[in-house]
């Protein structure tokens, strides 16, 4: 897999509700295989290399800059992985999602122009508990 932000884009465009269910079709494979209790950075690079299996477009730790008063100020924000540049991924394994996590992603919506994200937890039992949909309402 290449490093940092790498992007891949494979397969033609789908619907948004397609894409998001390929998506989670993806994240709950790779909690399959590999179970609760890794690090983020394992399952984003699991995550990754089965979206390419799956020929799914993605960018990876894409770079997201802050619009202030007409200037692109680049704020150390990354975004874990943008999906065909419509479907925000913010992956975590943490013990549970906390309101600050929603938060999270909804501004990174906000900021990048994007209507729909997904908070994947992978420290759960069942990968379906572990998924939020986000939608920001323009």
């Amino acid at each position: 897999m290449e490093p940092g932000n790498a992007a891949h884009k494979i397969k033609e465009p789908m619907d948004i509700n397609d894409l998001t269910g390929q998506v989670i079709g993806a994240a709950i494979e790779v909690h399959k295989a590999l179970g609760p209790g890794l690090l983020e950075s394992t399952y984003e690079e699991c995550l990754c290399h089965e979206l390419l299996l799956r020929k799914i477009a993605f960018e990876r730790q894409k770079t997201l800059s802050v619009k202030y008063k007409g200037v692109k100020l680049d704020c150390g924000y990354r975004l874990d992985i943008v999906v065909d540049n419509r479907l925000i991924l913010e992956l975590k394994s943490v013990e549970k999602i906390e309101p600050i996590h929603k938060a999270q992603l909804l501004t990174y919506l906000k900021l990048s122009n994007i209507n729909i994200g997904l908070l994947l937890n992978f420290n759960v039992p069942v990968m379906r508990e572990g998924i939020v949909r986000i939608v920001n309402n323009l």
